[in-house]
């Protein structure tokens, strides 16, 4: 198992004194339904595009420096079981197959998006990984309790309309001691017209400028886009119910050694959230 390049911080990791059950939920805000539709059809445009910078992930370093930033923090799987994970929002599939070849778990991805789910679902044919691909809302998970021993995210949370009936949601489908490692960054406060003129390779080179403008509009009308990240995620997981929560902020310089199409240059963050 390759070891991660820095550990999560340990200041960051101290249990929750006396939190065995989620805190009591507060107002959430009503799902638009014509928005959730406005996202799918976005993400679908998209998904082309993605799945060839996830093969070029594959082709490239990116599939080691991933695989060092996850494999480090599993679960082991419980006893004569092999080990369970879900991938949320899994786009064209790289977590979901990254897993599935280098430690043989149960690998299931979801995505909202039916255009996301093809290209996953190619990626697995062409890695030869078995890993299976649904349909699905990740704010209302159709698993049973304590069914995965991980959930993985990327670049998901901020896209959603309840990211806080989200956490609750991944956090109720973990087991006990299960873990959720979640990557994002705070996309809420760049314009995406403006980070698409930088220099340089990059994941938003290249995309037409209504695409672009089509993003920019969705992201103003999310409701993480008005929240300081990611500290308003270290208190929404604690409510959510989890035991534990760490914080990474240095995953980007890790992660982005090389500087290709998957290149973010908004800096990222990584949450190990323990149940």
């Amino acid at each position: 198992m390759t070891p991660a390049s820095q550990p999560f911080p340990a200041e960051n990791s101290a249990p929750r004194a006396g939190r065995r059950f989620p805190a009591p939920a507060t107002q959430l805000p009503a799902r638009s339904e014509a928005l959730a539709e406005r996202i799918e059809r976005y993400w679908t445009r998209r998904s082309a595009g993605f799945g060839q910078v996830r093969r070029g992930e594959i082709a490239g370093d990116k599939w080691e420096a991933w695989r060092g930033e996850i494999l480090p923090w599993l679960p082991k799987p419980l006893e004569g079981r092999r080990l369970s994970v879900l991938d949320v929002g899994t786009g064209p599939g790289f977590f979901a197959v990254l897993l599935a070849c280098e430690t043989g778990c149960e690998a299931t991805g979801i995505d909202l998006s039916e255009g996301m789910l093809r290209e996953a679902r190619a990626l697995a044919r062409e890695t030869g990984c078995q890993a299976r691909f649904l349909h699905m809302d990740a704010e209302a998970l159709a698993f049973r309790d304590e069914t995965f021993d991980a959930v993985l995210v990327r670049n998901l949370t901020w896209t959603l309309q309840r990211p806080e009936q989200a956490y609750r949601e991944w956090c109720r489908v973990l087991r006990p001691g299960g873990v959720l490692l979640n990557f994002d960054a705070d996309y809420g406060a760049v314009d995406f017209t403006e980070i698409a003129k930088a220099e340089g390779a990059h994941a938003h080179a290249g995309i037409e400028q209504e695409l672009l403008q089509e993003g920019e509009d969705i992201r103003r009308l999310l409701p993480l886009s008005a929240e300081p990240r990611p500290q308003w995620d270290v208190q929404a997981l604690d409510r959510a119910g989890f035991a534990s929560v760490a914080l990474d902020q240095q995953i980007s310089a890790r992660v982005f050694r090389v500087r290709d199409a998957s290149y973010n240059p908004v800096p990222m963050f990584a949450l190990r959230a323990v149940k």
